[in-house]
Parts: structure tokens; C-alpha cells; sequence
């Protein structure tokens, strides 16, 4: 039964992000329609109109996408409940919170059907908003405040701040960049760009402050920051916030210079940017919907990381270059004890089933197994970075099959990331897929070889190589995306958060990485020329990073 529980907590994060997702994109659409389509419609072009059928059909697939989703993160809630408490589906599904997924989701249908193509008349606008915002208000007491014995009201005050600026900004974003491509006149650009920013301004100021008042309040001390897990992961939030905030000034200064009729405003770069800041963007939502899973840091005053327990761990030491005997490993020594406890017919220990939740205890040999991993894929990370700067000087062409590193890495990660599974382990390989951790494993490398051959086919064929250039930063980003979410199954609550806390900077590079990677492809110029330093020394400090992992 823990095999599915677990299963199911990972999915339910992820649902988590991708509802908010659909929810920012659907509260963005009827904000970039009500607050800037509409009423500027006078004084565009025809072509800004046709924009604007675009823009309604893809907030009606954002809203369906919304009442699906909120329908599984249902399904999924329900059945954890049944799995884990004696109670029928018929009462899980009355629970207070399966009934307010429920009318989220019947909220969400209704948007859908209001956001067809056609006339936005007075009546469907208001409409759209005031189930909206009532959607938006439901969606409230499944959050962190609605739990809350004090202060409850003030925190859902924020809350709904916070995700209605996010819908505002970051869910308005595909709408710009779609009326962006579309627009033909000048004077469109003009007007859409100037009007978008004042929205998004504001919706900053929103997420500002309803992101303070929680924090404050969900934290309650410094220490908490670096300490617990939701302090980590608002850091991170944080951090990404400042990404889109630079990104996001980037952008306004453009639009600026469209308004001042300058003839050398830098409109591909805005859309680039705009490109970027929503990727950068879907990773801050995922992040929020992984922070959900989590109690705040002012509930948990028991097991908090010390600040010198932090810098005990980061003290830089020589890296691990050997490995243990795989048979002195806890799986393997309990693995030959059943054998032995089978051969002489006695009774044997429990085996160890993957996904049901057992965690066994981790040895010297097993810490040293795991930092041994992340040193030598530290190594081959350095080198990639370390070869893709060399590339750019003349005497480097040779560095350009640095790509090739990938293939190496994602065979060694294959063989030795899970001692416990084949083809190293006693547990076969679909069988080992059970577990969660394993499988989110086994997709990195499925991932690794993807952008490996990708970027080696584009260092190759140069320009020729078109749109198959992307998939490299693509991959790096969401790789960076997923590992926001990635946890590890130690007993150990402080050992757990030590190892997440390295987790952390390693997805923000990853992330710097993909995207900076993206303008050097998508963009000509000076800016291009930036990125394409940017992107190999984000890939250096992964590199620095996991050569300093430690798990012990």
C-alpha cells in the first residue's frame, strides 16, 4: 500500500504545479482581455483583433486544462485518503476538501464554456470575472492559510495577493507573447507592450506583497530560512523571483523605447525575453505547487539544520574517487543474508520491496557509494562547461564534441545511481521503477542521453542544425524544473534537508543554464554573445557544486 501512497505524493505535487499553471494561465487570459484587449480595441489594427480569437482559444484550452487537472489532483487526494485512513470513497469524497476541488473544477468548466471565440460583450466579460474570483476564492481553502488557527483571514488576504498577481504576470505572459508575434503595425506593439507593463507592474506589487506578509508569517524567523525545507524552497522562489524581475525590467525598458518611437528599439529581444521570463516563470509556479507538500518552517521547531551544521557540510574536501565493493552495501549484505537464511532453511529478514516505503539504514559503504556517484558526475559536468568555453576560442574548434561527455555520464548515472536496482542490484529493472526515487532516476538519464545526442548533432551541423537546436536548453530547463521536485528517502530529517539544500543551487543553474542557452540560439548580437558565456560557467558551478556534495 505504501508502494501507491508514494506514488501518489509525488503525483500529487506534481498536479499541484501543473493546476496552478492551468489557473495562472486562465486568470491571465481574462486579465489580458478584460484590462488590455478590450478596451484598446478601438485603436488597434485589424490584425491586433484576429489576435485576439487566438488569445480566447487558448483560454478556453487553459480553462479545460484547469477543470481536467483539478479533477485528477482530486482523484489522486481521494484515493491517498482511502489508502491511508479506514474510510470509504463515499467519505472520502465528502471531505471538505474534495468538495471545494469539486466546485473549482465545475468553475473551471464554466470558464471554458464562457471563453468561446466570438464578441466579448459586457455581460460574458464581467461574467468570466466574477466566477474568476470565485474560483480564486475556493481555490483558498486548499492552501496553507485556510489551516491555520490564527491569523487566517490576513494570510488568505495574501494569498489570494499572490496568486492573482502571479495570473496577472505570469499567466499573461503567453497572451503577450502571442499578441507580440501577431501584431504587423507599430502602433500595436506601442499600446500592447505600454498597457502590459502597467498590468504586470501591478501585479508585481501584488505578488510583493502577499509573498512577505506569508512568508513572515509561514517562516516567523531567520532561521527558518535556512533550516526547514519550506524555508529552502521559499528561498528558491525568491531567487527566481529576481530572475524574472531583471528579465521583466529587460522587457520594460523596451517597451519604453517602442513608445519613444525609437527605429532601434530591441523588439526581437523583447520577445525573447518574454520567452525566457515564461519558462522561467512555469518553474516558479512548479515550485510553488512542490511548496504546498510541505509544513511551514514556524510549525516545525524540532530537527531544524544549524547554521553550523550547514557550513560543517559545504567545508570544501578532496573528492571521492573510489567506490566501495558493491557487496558491502546494506541492500547486498541483506540480500545475501535471505540467501543464506533460504539455503539453511531458516527464517530470512524481509527483502527489500521497492516503493513500500521501507527505508533501510544507510552505512559508511552507502554514503560513500552515493558521494562517489556525485563526485564523478561533478567531474564530467566540470568538463562539459570547462570544453564549451574552450569552443569559443579559435584554437578550441577540437571542443566542440563535448556533447559526447553526456552519453558517458548518462551510462555511468544508468549503472551506478541505484545500487539496489539492475543492473547492479538484486531488484530488476521494472520491478525497481516501483519506487519513485528510481524512476525519477531513471528519466534524468533518459534526459541526459536526449540533449546529449541533440547538442552533438547541432556542434556538427552548425545553423543548419535549426529547430533540433532547442531541444538542448529545453531539456536542461525542465531538467532544473524537476529536480525543484526530486527527493530523496532518508530517515534522517537533517541529513535530508542537507542533501535538498544542494538540490537547490543545482536546479537554479540548470535553469540560468537552459535559458541562457536559448538567447544565444534565438537571439543575434551582443546579447547572444553574453549568453553563449553564461550558459558554460552555469554548467561549471554544477559541476564545483556536485564536487562538494556530501552526504555525511
Amino acid at each position: 500500500m505504501s508502494l501507491f501512497l508514494d506514488i501518489f505524493g509525488y503525483l500529487s505535487v506534481v498536479l499541484r504545479g501543473l493546476t496552478l499553471l492551468a489557473q495562472s494561465f486562465t486568470l491571465g487570459g481574462i486579465a489580458f482581455q478584460a484590462l488590455l484587449l478590450r478596451p484598446l480595441q478601438d485603436k488597434l489594427s485589424a490584425d491586433a483583433i484576429a489576435i485576439g480569437k487566438k488569445c480566447q482559444r487558448f483560454l478556453r484550452l487553459s480553462a479545460r486544462a484547469w477543470f481536467s487537472v483539478t479533477l485528477a489532483s482530486l482523484a489522486i487526494n481521494v484515493a491517498a485518503l482511502t489508502g491511508t485512513l479506514d474510510v470509504s470513497w463515499r467519505e472520502a469524497a465528502g471531505a471538505d476538501f474534495a468538495r471545494f476541488e469539486l466546485a473549482v473544477a465545475g468553475c473551471a468548466l464554466v470558464l471554458s464554456l464562457l471563453a468561446r471565440t466570438g464578441t466579448w460583450t459586457s455581460w460574458r466579460t464581467t461574467a468570466l470575472i466574477v466566477i474568476a474570483a470565485f474560483a480564486l476564492a475556493l481555490q483558498l481553502n486548499l492552501t496553507h492559510a485556510a489551516s491555520r488557527l490564527e491569523v487566517r483571514w490576513p494570510l488568505m488576504l495574501a494569498d489570494a495577493l499572490h496568486m492573482l498577481g502571479a495570473g496577472v504576470w505570469i499567466g499573461g505572459l503567453p497572451y503577450f507573447l502571442m499578441a507580440l508575434n501577431g501584431c504587423k503595425a507599430a502602433g500595436d506593439e506601442r499600446l500592447i507592450g505600454r498597457r502590459y507593463s502597467l498590468m504586470s507592474m501591478a501585479a508585481v506589487a501584488a505578488i510583493v506583497v502577499g509573498g512577505t506578509v506569508m512568508a513572515i508569517a509561514y517562516l516567523g524567523s531567520f532561521e527558518a530560512i535556512y533550516g526547514t525545507a519550506y524555508g529552502v524552497m521559499t528561498s528558491a522562489k525568491v531567487a527566481m523571483l529576481l530572475m524574472l524581475l531583471a528579465l521583466g525590467a529587460g522587457n520594460f525598458l523596451a517597451v519604453e523605447r517602442l513608445r519613444r518611437r525609437d527605429p532601434e528599439a530591441p523588439l526581437l529581444r523583447l520577445k525573447r525575453f518574454v520567452e525566457v521570463e515564461l519558462g522561467v516563470g512555469l518553474t516558479v509556479l512548479m515550485t510553488a505547487g512542490s511548496l504546498t507538500s510541505l509544513p511551514p518552517g514556524v510549525d516545525l521547531s524540532q530537527d531544524r539544520l544549524s547554521w553550523q551544521e550547514i557550513v560543517e557540510r559545504a567545508a570544501p574536501q578532496w573528492p571521492r574517487l573510489i567506490s566501495p565493493p558493491a557487496d558491502q552495501l546494506t541492500i547486498s549484505q541483506l540480500q545475501a543474508e535471505i540467501d543464506a537464511a533460504d539455503a539453511q532453511r531458516v527464517t530470512a529478514p524481509p527483502a527489500y520491496v521497492p516503493g513500500e516505503g521501507i527505508i533501510l539504514p544507510r552505512s559508511a559503504e552507502d554514503i560513500a557509494w552515493s558521494e562517489y556517484n556525485h563526485h564523478w558526475a561533478g567531474i564530467f559536468v566540470l568538463l562539459i562547461g570547462l570544453l564549451a568555453l574552450i569552443e569559443h576560442f579559435s584554437w578550441g574548434r577540437w571542443a566542440r564534441h563535448w556533447p559526447l561527455l553526456f552519453l558517458v555520464m548518462a551510462a555511468f548515472l544508468f549503472f551506478r545511481a541505484d545500487e539496489m536496482a539492475w543492473p547492479i542490484g538484486p531488484i530488476g529493472f521494472f520491478a525497481s521503477l516501483r519506487d519513485p526515487e528510481v524512476a525519477q532516476h531513471r528519466l534524468f538519464v533518459v534526459l541526459i542521453i536526449l540533449f546529449g545526442l541533440f547538442e552533438w548533432r547541432v556542434r556538427l551541423r552548425g545553423e543548419a542544425a535549426g529547430r533540433a537546436a532547442l531541444m538542448f536548453p529545453l531539456t536542461v530547463a525542465v531538467g532544473g524544473a524537476l529536480l525543484m521536485t526530486h527527493s530523496h528517502a532518508i530517515a534522517n530529517v537533517k541529513d535530508q534537508l542537507l542533501i535538498e539544500m544542494s538540490h537547490t543551487p543545482l536546479a537554479l543553474c540548470g535553469m540560468t543554464a537552459g535559458w541562457a542557452r536559448w538567447l544565444e540560439l534565438r537571439l543575434p548580437g551582443r546579447t547572444s554573445r553574453i549568453a553563449a558565456w553564461v550558459w558554460p560557467v552555469a554548467f561549471v558551478l554544477v559541476g564545483l557544486i556536485l564536487l562538494d556534495y556530501r552526504e555525511a
